[in-house]
Parts: structure tokens; sequence; C-alpha cells
């Protein structure tokens, strides 16, 4: 080892950033060395890929799961339930102690610290004696902590966050929040330019600061009004509610001696209604529904995938029989590609196997399969078809083997592209009978599972709030008492996905969220859940509370809250099909 190579050890704990493009292959071994050795203690170890750890740093963890290229620098300070996304960076002197969970992209500065645990000061007792508490930190995605700062238990800062060198930070940050001082107080909203405040007016120049959370870039950002107390409180007060009631309503579907569920009762149980029961009990209780462990809950899903196609039937059923794409024309067995792999995720497994009809479907074959789909007249079939095969090809992916035959999925996503309706930004067109229904409701289960889904921003994204804030205002079904679970989400997914976009027609988008919170919230019924809603035909759940309503109305509620600034009062976030983030970053299309 020459002196240079001394030199850059050093280096690289201090400055570990340039470790990936600078380091030698004895230093590369000597990280390799570090790694093993954190995977080998007692804790729970993950390191994702990239990472790096300092070796000076002190990390002594029960839990440490580091996400892709995040690091861990110089005398960092690392202890406890400690969970990150990727490309976050722990820097020198810091310390990070409790049960800490950081997003995607957070950076925190030299010498700062996350103290997730505190002391008892009743004065029976020396400060020594007292019982340690710990209600945990969360900090969202693309957060920047500055240096010297000070975060306390108990504190959740939101998404896009900035908080200035020195602070000491007591309460929660809502989203896009730039805050400073002793203790942090919101300064401006991160999106508004300097001094903007100022020139508006505003006393102290401290700016309004919306708790949106929903844009990643928003250079045409138009800017919600100052959020309503009292509909903060009122979603608050309903996520407590769901919570206490979370388990009587699980209860109350759950079909005795069998192990299954069924959407609601006096109907025969279903696979979906046993992910629908999953879902809700991860969003509202944190956990698998309580009559079973998880593990049992897994594999009773699990034992449901047919081993030669990789699909799931209905229980009863017969293996589904693959269609010109490798999807079934069962409606339920496309769907269950769904719902079944994202609970499984939600229980800490996985399809036992590919879904292998799918994974043999070559290019040409699924470019036919796409130009055949029913676009003029069945829009939402055919965006339910390409939702299913691209959740296939996910959780291909996800599995290690090929999402489809070479070339595939990129066919699929050059295809949707080059069909994009550049007036409309969606596939498909009106119909007399329904107006932009099946394209609009087409348009959020298409772009659910590939755009979406995959990470990948989508085409005309302001095209597509002109056409779903045109569907919104029509009464045949959005008049008081029309609305359903899936018209009212297939309007606010594409607004909340295109925000990330654009600020295109904000306020409009934000005012009816509002709207629709406000309705969405009586629709609760104590111990029994949200009905599904109406249907033109009849069929489907309908006005009785159950599973499906009440597992598609918590994601609507996320949802509407996330776009009017509100989502952090409710204290859960969906991770299953109706998840925020990409469920795979843009490259795993490759």
């Amino acid at each position: 080892m020459n002196q240079q190579e001394s030199d850059d050890d050093g280096l690289f704990d201090h400055c570990p950033w340039l470790y990936a493009e600078q380091a030698s292959q004895r230093q590369r071994a000597a990280q390799e060395r570090r790694r093993k050795r954190l995977l080998g203690t007692a804790g729970s170890v993950r390191l994702g890929e990239g990472c790096f750890v300092a070796e000076t740093a002190a990390v002594y963890p029960d839990v440490l799961h580091l996400g892709d290229r995040s690091y861990i620098a110089a005398h960092a300070y690392v202890t406890g339930d400690i969970r990150t996304g990727a490309d976050c960076t722990i820097n020198p002197f810091t310390v990070v102690r409790g049960t800490v969970t950081l997003g995607d992209g957070v950076r925190i500065g030299a010498h700062s610290s996350l103290l997730a645990f505190n002391h008892g000061t009743s004065p029976g007792l020396p400060v020594h004696q007292q019982p340690v508490t710990s209600r945990g930190i969360t900090v969202g995605d693309d957060v920047w902590i500055g240096s010297h700062v000070v975060v306390v238990d108990g504190v959740t800062i939101g998404d896009h966050c900035v908080v200035g060198a020195g602070a000491v930070v007591t309460k929660d940050l809502p989203a896009w929040t730039v805050a400073a001082g002793n203790p942090a107080r919101p300064i401006r909203d991160r999106r508004e330019p300097r001094g903007a405040a100022q020139r508006a007016g505003v006393p102290g120049g401290v700016a309004p600061v919306a708790a949106s959370g929903v844009a990643a870039s928003r250079s045409e950002a138009q800017h919600p009004a100052q959020e309503p107390s009292a509909l903060a409180g009122d979603l608050s007060a309903f996520a407590d509610a769901a919570r206490a009631q979370a388990a009587d309503l699980l209860d109350r579907c759950r079909q005795p001696g069998t192990g299954r569920y069924v959407d609601r009762p006096g109907t025969e149980p279903t696979v979906r209604a046993h992910c629908d029961a999953v879902e809700i009990a991860g969003l509202l209780l944190g956990e698998a529904p309580p009559d079973l462990p998880a593990a049992e809950h897994a594999a009773r899903l699990r034992a449901l995938q047919d081993p030669v196609t990789g699909l799931v039937p209905e229980y009863g059923a017969s293996p589904p029989v693959p269609g010109p794409a490798g999807l079934p024309e069962d409606g339920a067995s496309a769907y269950h590609v769904l719902c079944v792999g994202y609970a499984l995720d939600l229980l800490g497994s996985s399809f036992a196997h590919p879904v292998h009809t799918v994974r043999t479907t070559t290019a040409d074959r699924l470019v036919r399969h796409l130009a055949d789909l029913p676009w003029r007249d069945r829009a939402w079939h055919a965006g339910a078809s390409v939702d299913s095969w691209s959740t296939a090809a996910h959780w291909n992916l996800r599995l290690g083997t090929e999402a489809a035959a070479p070339g595939a999925l990129e066919a699929l996503f050059g295809w949707l592209h080059t069909h994009a309706d550049p007036w409309t930004g969606m596939w498909g067109s009106p119909t007399a009978e329904s107006g932009r229904l099946q394209m609009v409701n087409g348009y959020y289960r298409l772009t659910r599972g590939s755009f979406a889904q995959f990470g990948l921003p989508v085409p005309y994204a302001e095209r597509v709030i002109d056409t779903v804030l045109d569907h919104a205002r029509d009464p045949r079904h959005f008049a008081p008492g029309r609305e359903n679970a899936c018209n009212v989400l297939d309007v606010i997914h594409p607004l909340w996905l295109c925000a990330r976009q654009t600020g295109h027609r904000a306020e409009e988008a934000r005012s009816w969220a509002v709207n629709q919170l406000t309705a969405a919230l009586r629709r609760w019924h104590p111990g029994r859940g949200f009905p599904f809603g109406p249907t033109p035909d009849g069929t489907g759940p309908g006005r009785e509370p159950g599973l499906q309503g009440t597992e598609m109305w918590l994601a609507i509620v996320w949802l509407l809250a996330d776009l009017v600034g509100l989502a952090d009062v409710l204290g859960y976030r969906p991770r299953g099909i109706h998840r925020p983030e990409p469920a795979r970053p843009a490259e795993g299309t490759a």
C-alpha cells in the first residue's frame, strides 16, 4: 500500500461519494470485508448495491437496512432500528439512534442528531433510572437536513423538506417545508421562489406551507391556498376511528373455520377478499390480519398459484387458460396478478413461481395483442389488460427471472408512447353511452401498472388533466349519490400522478379533491368500513360496506388528501396496489 492509498482511505471515510469512482481494488476489498462484518452481526442487516460504511463509523444496530447507493460516513454513531431508502447519506459525526426511517434521497448534514428515544422526567427517580420511551422518527423522500440539526423523538419530516443548519425539530414538518430555528419553524414553501412571501406581504415573511408531497418536479406549479384546519381535523379523527375499528371490520368478513374472507357477510369467499383484508390490516394496523400469523397468510396465498402458468384462479376454479399475451380472459384471475402479488409483498413474501405465460411473451406477440385490444369502446378492459401484463412482468423481475421475452417490456412502453392521443393524453375514445368513463378508467388501470409502477413519466400530462377534469364534471357518474370507488379512484390517481410532472390546473384539481374528501368521509360505516358505491348495472359490491370498498376508499382518501396537502394527518400510507412510490425503478425495464 502506497502513501496515496493510505491517505485516500481517510478521504473516502469523510467523502464517501468519491468511493464509487476512485477506490482501488484494495480499498474495495477492505469495504467488502467491512460489509461482511456488518452482515455477520447479531442484528438484521441488509446493505443495498453500492453502499459504503466508513471503517471509523460506530455502527451497532439492532436493524440496519441501507438502500442502494447509501452511505454512512466517518465517526457517525448509528444504533437501533435504522432503515433507509436509496441514495441516503449519513455524513461525518452524525448520530442516528432509535427507530429511524428515511425515504429515498435523504441528506443528513455533518454533526446532526436524529434521536428517536427519550427518558422520562418524573421527579421520583434519578434520570439514569427513568424508563426510556421511543415513538420513532420518520423522514420522507428528497429531504435535506443541514449540519448541526437535532431531530427529536416522535417527529415526522415530510417529503421534499429542507431543514436549515442548527435547527431543533420538535414538531412534524409538512411536505415541501423549508424550516429553521430553535424550535424549528416553517420559513416558506420550498416550491415558492425565495422572497415570494415577503413580496406577497405575508406577516413576518412566513408563507403558508402546503403539505402536498405529490410532486417531484413542479416548475409551473400553482400553489394551493392554506390547508383548511377543519378538514385536517376530520381526516385525523377518521383515521383514528378507522384504526380502532379495523379488527372488527376484518372479523366481520372472515369466514369461520376456513381461514378465508368474504367481501361482505352473505357472499362467497374470494381470493380478492383475502387480499383486501391484508391491504386493510397493513394500512390501519401495520401488520397482517390478526386471525393468523403473517407467514400463514402468505402460505395460503402462495398455494393458490398454478405452477404451470403462474396464474391464480378463483377458489374452486380450474387453472386459467392464457390468452394471446399470456393473460387469461377471466377477469378475476387477471386481477389476482395484482392483488395476490401485492398482498404477498405486504406479508414479506412473494409468488412461488414466475408468471410463466407472460415470461414467454415475445415482443411481436405483445404488440399484436395491444393493437387488438378494444380501445374504441372498451378502453377499461384494454387498460386492465395492460395493467395485469405489466404487473406480471414486474413480479417476474422481482423473482429474478426475465420479465418477458427479450424486448417485450421495451415494446410495451414504445407502443404506449406512440399510440397515446396527444389531444387527450389517453388511449381510447369517448362513447355515446358513458362519455369519457371507459377512457379515463382505462387510463388509470393502464398507467398504474406501467408508467406509475415502473416510475416513468406519462406522456401529455397536461392534456390528461384537461380530460380527467372534464370527465369529473359528468353528472352521469359524479352527481351526488352516484359516485363509486372505481370512478373516484380513476380520477384522483391520474390527477395525482400528473401533478408529479406539472402544476397545470392545480387549483381546480385541489378544489375537486377537497369536495370529494368531504363526501368520502361521510361514507364510513363504524365497524363495517366503506361501501363500494352504486354501479349502473346493479352488479358488484354496491352500497353494502365491505372489504373491497374499504380497501379502495382508504387509498382514495390518501390520494385525495395528498393532493390537498393533508395526507400526513392520516398516519397511514398505501404500500400495496395503490402505493404512491414506483414498485420498480425505471431502470428495471431494461
